[in-house]
């Protein structure tokens, strides 16, 4: 089969021989539908990381064409990242401390925030923040993830459940999470076409050279294992890179290099270099299947 895995005596089993149920998210890989106009089962493919096409979220930049007018016109990096963040809070009623905004009665009340789901995938890619951020990318890039505190191996089971609880999470969905994400997907790829003096990638680039650090390969599908320094390996539908080899390596003894679409990109620190996230050079990555090179720290 084309994906690496083989049919033995009716069973789908992966590169390792394990058995892979027809109907779970790691075989299905996506829904029939998304938001951004390339069918799932090709955007999760190899063969479109190598071969990128641009990917836009219907609508969005239409809806907040007055936003990328205002970013087009600025001098610089910073003022970009202010201007969007004050377009935000405006917006979506929010304050950077997260506090909420206050309600007609005067009373301060929470809003569920990007910002917010950003630190808390951060802090725990498997909280509810994360599962809000996976169920966002399912939404609209149609990929299945297939981890989240544990291996997501069927639909009708408690982890599954577990899963679809956080996404739905009343105190994280909530205050248009989704179109929140949906401009920062938009601002994140303007901001890299931009094409700043200090940027990691040039404007023009189709890929970047990504790193991520594990211990082993239990939350990631092997799809096929050509060699001792190669895999094709089934990401979760959301995943984190870094750009520095270096600090992959304090996440785990084997390094993963990978060349990761720029469209792919969700988020990185420089788009919003005012805000204290941690300085750990972190993407954030729609998954699928991709090729990396394996090496020992």
């Amino acid at each position: 089969m084309a994906d690496g895995a083989e049919i033995r005596g009716g069973e789908t089993t992966d590169a390792r021989g394990r058995v892979v149920d027809p109907d779970s998210p790691l075989a299905l890989r996506g829904h029939g539908t998304n938001r951004v106009g390339i069918p799932a089962q090709i955007l999760s493919t190899t063969d479109f990381n190598d071969r990128p096409r641009t990917l836009r979220i219907h609508g969005t930049r239409f809806t907040h064409a007055a936003l990328f007018e205002g970013l087009d016109a600025v001098p610089d990096a910073d003022f970009a990242a202010g201007l969007f963040m004050s377009y935000m809070e405006e917006t979506f009623g929010l304050s950077p401390d997260f506090s909420g905004s206050d309600g007609p009665d005067g009373k301060r009340r929470f809003r569920a925030s990007y910002l917010r789901l950003l630190k808390g995938w951060m802090f725990d890619s498997n909280n509810a923040e994360g599962a809000v951020l996976k169920g966002w990318v399912e939404s609209r890039f149609g990929l299945l993830p297939t981890y989240h505190k544990e291996p997501l191996l069927r639909f009708a089971s408690d982890p599954w459940r577990h899963y679809a609880e956080q996404k739905h999470s009343t105190r994280f969905h909530n205050n248009h999470i989704h179109l929140q994400l949906d401009l920062l997907y938009e601002y994140c790829q303007w901001w890299i076409r931009r094409g700043w003096p200090d940027a990691p990638m040039p404007a023009r680039a189709q890929n970047i050279r990504l790193y991520r650090g594990v211990n082993n390969f239990d939350e990631h599908h092997i799809v096929e294992r050509p060699d001792k320094r190669t895999a094709v390996l089934r990401l979760n539908n959301l995943c984190s890179f870094t750009i520095e080899r270096d600090i992959a390596g304090q996440f785990g003894d084997y390094i993963l290099e990978a060349q990761v679409p720029v469209v792919k990109i969700i988020f990185f620190r420089d788009i919003l270099p005012r805000y204290p996230f941690r300085g750990e050079g972190e993407y954030l990555v729609v998954g699928g299947d991709y090729r990396v090179s394996v090496s020992l720290l």
